[in-house]
């Protein structure tokens, strides 16, 4: 893995990408509740996190600090706002038993995985072939059109297509806080706070609505008081 790395971040990445959207999309045919996703999905963030604790590679993807500038952020206020919008409609247990346990910990460990693959390997390796306004925004529509594996997964394609829209809008607003604060660690809790959520909010076609709608509102205008913020 690593001598791929050395010799191409930027091919490394996308093979990265492919693999897990592959490998991922094979496990949530399984159900989100299954307990084989879970032990993949542990598995798939144990070889990761090794690969990046091996190799040096945590400070550079920013795993093991917070953002200093958080105040000139706004203390990431809006990417919270976003990130709660799965229970804006209320509160509602689906699953049972276990099944909660699995789904939470599949979540959680796809807010740490794909946030490494997206917001790490890939926007780092674009930042290094040039300009930054590309990085942010290959990096962004590339995580919003990875969604398209839910239509493996049995979800319609419009529904798919909304929630494409959602991970473009929320891949923008994650690439800058990243690109701008240095750190990881707030879009991987973000990241993980709106699938956990997802377990246990309601369904209501109106509140999906608005919460896209939303969340496209507030990225337009986060990223555009984010791209005005000197980088750290």
């Amino acid at each position: 893995m690593m001598k791929l790395y050395k010799k191409n971040e930027l091919l490394f990445a996308i093979l990265s990408i492919v693999v897990y959207v592959v490998v991922c999309g094979t496990l949530r045919n399984m159900g989100d509740d299954s307990p084989y996703m879970a032990i993949g999905l542990i598995l798939i963030s144990i070889i990761l996190f090794l690969f990046l604790k091996k190799n040096d590679l945590m400070d550079r993807y920013g795993l093991n600090h917070w953002p200093d500038n958080a105040k000139k952020m706004l203390y990431f206020i809006p990417m919270w706002i976003v990130s709660t919008g799965n229970i804006w409609d209320g509160i509602h247990v689906e699953n049972k038993g276990s099944g909660i346990l699995y789904s939470v910990i599949s979540f959680i460990l796809i807010g740490f995985v794909e946030e490494v693959l997206f917001r790490g390997f890939l926007f780092k390796a674009l930042l290094k072939e040039g300009s930054t306004a590309r990085a942010i925004i290959i990096s962004a529509l590339t995580f919003g059109m990875g969604h398209i594996v839910n239509i493996l997964t049995g979800h319609s394609g419009i529904e798919t297509i909304v929630q494409m829209l959602f991970a473009v809008a929320i891949g923008f607003i994650y690439t800058f806080v990243y690109y701008k604060g240095g750190s990881l660690i707030p879009v991987i809790i973000s990241h993980a706070m709106i699938d956990v959520f997802s377990v246990f909010g309601c369904d209501s076609p109106l509140t999906d609505k608005i919460y896209v709608i939303s969340s496209i509102v507030i990225a337009i205008g986060y990223c555009y008081y984010l791209s005005k913020l000197k980088t750290e």
